[in-house]
């Protein structure tokens, strides 16, 4: 069905124009629950096209929900209009010629047929962990097709399906995380994430005020997962690079040599289909290996500027905000998170980071709070909860040579502050982090 639409898309197109076409459409359903009771579920099937024309050079952008031959005729017409009246694009770098894509199928049928009650179970499970808390999160389910056809006779077909179950445990004074996601619901473990939520609210109900300081931190997988998501978008991202707003510098050593970074669309464990809104195949990226940076993530426009080959990271808007990496994935280590804080003498445990902000993008200083479980580390055991802090911090600096001293095996899909199912994170250990007050300033 998409893919007789694309085409009919593409015939109204005719020789007008080079035409991209990128059609979704699929499931995508929501369970939310708040102070223990589910209180709204809701399901929407989407068909989104999303159609890009360049004439002579000059370039528009249109998307619709309205696939009736009329409307489609309105909206190709409407388009090729607002592309005629713009100035030439000069980086424009033309439509992807046929290219093989990989064969990959992110895709569990259980995922995307998922009922509402088998969301509801999930959720009660969750709650169930709180024995008497008040909990609040969500269970979402998606199943998407993508299909992608141009004008040079560039065509590709995926289908990707994604689970999150993310929520926290409340007690009176306290609140604790907890989240799972995968390509599978049948993956997301609700009593583990239930049963940490509650235990890190429980932990956290009496707190006391820290120092401002710098601290040694164990930083769990979703705090590692937020780091992660600021050095791709505004690091590993060629536009970013090319602007000369990025710390990156290919070939040099900015991290600790024991820090990997990688993208890869085509790992089993990612989400998402093995291509991009440009008809790009997607494959392995290093970002950072063994510590040196290894590369930047490119779409067409950038990849023509640069002279290279695009890695298949555009997305609709990615000519504005530049490619970005979205299948990340941090090397583990051999360490138990249990034992990454056996080996702090003093310092903070931290579960999640909270609205982080960019403050310099060329060194990467980032001010953010900490949230839903926070706790101090002396003589390698966990004593007590502190209250939320605010950090000032370079992330570049946080993973400099010597700075890491552990590193987890406990890699898993971690939330960010970018949203779910972007990194796969293990927690880390860093001997020194930047906390310049508490959530008040």
């Amino acid at each position: 069905m998409s893919e007789e639409l694309a085409s009919k898309i593409l015939d109204l197109v005719g020789d007008r124009a080079e035409a991209e076409v990128l059609i979704s459409e699929g499931i995508s359903s929501l369970t939310r629950f708040a102070n223990s009771f589910i209180h709204q579920n809701v399901g929407e099937h989407v068909e989104a096209v999303s159609l890009r024309v360049a004439v002579d050079g000059r370039v528009a952008s249109g998307k619709t929900t309205r696939t009736d031959d009329d409307a489609l005729r309105r909206f190709v017409d409407e388009t090729l209009a607002i592309a005629g009246r713009q100035p030439v694009d000069q980086d424009w770098p033309g439509v992807t010629a046929p290219v093989e894509i990989s064969l990959v199928d992110h895709f569990d049928e259980a995922t995307s047929d998922a009922s509402p009650s088998a969301r509801a179970e999930l959720v009660k499970v969750f709650i169930d962990e709180g024995d008497g808390m008040l909990a609040a999160g969500y269970c979402e389910t998606e199943g998407e097709t993508h299909t992608f056809m141009n004008s040079a006779g560039q065509h590709a077909t995926g289908r990707a399906t994604s689970a999150i179950l993310d929520g926290i445990q409340r007690t009176s004074s306290s609140a604790g995380s907890g989240h799972a996601a995968s390509t599978s619901i049948g993956d997301l473990n609700a009593a583990a994430v239930g049963a940490l939520a509650a235990q890190r609210a429980r932990d956290s109900e009496k707190t006391l005020d820290a120092k401002p300081d710098s601290y040694e931190v164990v930083l769990a997988p979703d705090a590692v997962g937020s780091i992660a998501v600021f050095l791709a978008f505004y690091g590993f991202n060629a536009k970013a690079w090319e602007e000369g707003q990025s710390f990156a510098e290919v070939g040099e050593e900015q991290f600790d040599p024991g820090f990997r970074l990688w993208d890869d669309a085509t790992d089993p464990r990612a989400r998402g289909v093995a291509f991009d809104s440009e008809g790009t195949p997607k494959r392995r990226i290093d970002l950072v290996k063994d510590g040196t940076t290894a590369g930047l993530a490119h779409d067409r426009r950038t990849a023509k500027k640069a002279s290279v080959e695009s890695t298949g990271h555009g997305f609709p808007g990615s000519e504005t905000f530049g490619p970005a990496p979205f299948n990340l994935f941090i090397g583990p280590g051999t360490s138990t998170e249990e034992e990454l804080i056996a080996g702090v003498e003093r310092g903070i445990y931290v579960s999640t980071f909270h609205y982080s902000r960019v403050l310099d993008p060329k060194t990467l200083v980032v001010t953010g709070l900490t949230r839903n479980g926070t706790f101090m580390i002396e003589n390698g055991a966990i004593t007590g909860a502190v209250s939320n802090l605010r950090f000032t911090q370079s992330f570049i600096g946080a993973l400099a040579d010597g700075n890491i001293t552990g590193i987890g095996s406990n890699e898993r899909f971690a939330d960010s502050e970018f949203g779910a199912g972007f990194v796969h994170a293990p927690s880390l250990s860093l001997a020194s982090w930047h906390f310049t007050g508490g959530a008040d300033g």
